[in-house]
């Protein structure tokens, strides 16, 4: 059976294909009747989903593979799926890379920019602190294929590569326009802050959270990794490796937000202010691009940012 992805729904076609659960409420409607709330996706996206019927033996759960038989129709201008019949299948042949969503830029490829970025530190101690990780063949391929979050901001295979790419095109410029800041530390900061994350996430199948991940988490992950390696490479100067470990360790920001420590140098600040810029862009940009409507100048609410966001651009407008 030919898979039928999120993106190629439209109403009213009558489905048959395997979705991947992710949220699940029985609710009940105004005549009193319960019903079973979904959250259905894929690598293109997600769809919600509404089972009317025996809710109480259905066994689904959040993370299940599921066979839906239904309709597609419109719900205040967005895609829903009216499910017919539901039945969890074994995930064992499921094609993974099918229900996980993969960054739209090819990760070797921003591998290979992002080394070029790197080639042009000046101070060897960060240099080669930074290649003898990229380069260490453990290491290389989760980076270029962790998530850079849960579900947050690029929750995508490739995420973290992606994050940690943008945000050095970003310091390169910072670096240009305000001298007193050292380059070379903004990389490693760009690159570095969120390195901890291919241990703390888990990706083979879903995107989940790992034993150490959820017991250590990625901040001290990410120092006790610099620690290690810069112990390891020949008189490297104690200073700098401190303050290496000091942007990973406080560039969440601040202390309430999971950062042991707050930002005490410039580049430090830098770091935790442009990791949240990249963080929020990418997020909004996702939220408004999947649930965003070409009929309507405004998409759905956003519980975590508290509001609608207007999609209607002067772009936009001048293509009318």
């Amino acid at each position: 059976m030919d898979k039928v992805f999120v993106a190629n729904l439209k109403a009213p076609d009558n489905i048959h294909s395997i979705f991947l659960v992710k949220t699940k409420n029985v609710s009940v409607d105004k005549k009193g009747n319960s019903y079973l709330s979904l959250t259905l996706s894929d690598k293109t996206g997600q769809v919600d989903a509404r089972f009317w019927g025996n809710v109480e033996e259905l066994t689904v759960d959040i993370d299940d593979f599921v066979m839906v038989k239904g309709v597609v129709q419109k719900f205040q201008n967005r895609n829903q799926i009216v499910v017919h019949s539901l039945e969890v299948v074994d995930g064992t042949h499921i094609t993974i890379a099918d229900y996980l969503p993969v960054s739209k830029f090819d990760k070797d490829v921003m591998f290979d920019n992002l080394l070029k970025i790197l080639r042009t530190i000046e101070n060897p101690f960060i240099k080669k602190l930074m290649f003898s990780i990229l380069e260490d063949p453990q290491i290389q391929p989760l980076f270029k294929t962790s998530p850079a979050a849960k579900s947050v901001h690029h929750a995508y295979i490739g995420g973290l590569l992606e994050h940690a790419l943008s945000i050095c095109e970003i310091m390169s410029f910072l670096a240009s326009h305000y001298k007193n800041l050292n380059r070379d530390l903004l990389l490693f900061g760009a690159v570095f802050h969120d390195i901890g994350k291919i241990w703390e996430l888990s990706f083979e199948t879903q995107i989940g959270y790992t034993d150490v991940g959820r017991l250590v988490g990625h901040i001290p992950l990410g120092s006790e990794l610099v620690e290690k390696r810069a112990s390891e490479i020949s008189n490297f100067p104690v200073e700098l490796k401190n303050i290496c470990k000091h942007i990973v360790l406080s560039h969440h920001g601040l202390l309430e937000y999971g950062s042991p420590k707050r930002p005490k140098c410039l580049e430090a600040i830098v770091v935790g202010m442009i990791d949240d810029l990249d963080s929020k862009m990418n997020s909004v940009a996702t939220f408004m691009a999947s649930h965003g409507d070409s009929e309507s100048k405004w998409t759905s609410y956003n519980q975590m940012f508290d509001r609608y966001f207007y999609t209607r651009t002067l772009k936009n407008e001048s293509n009318n």
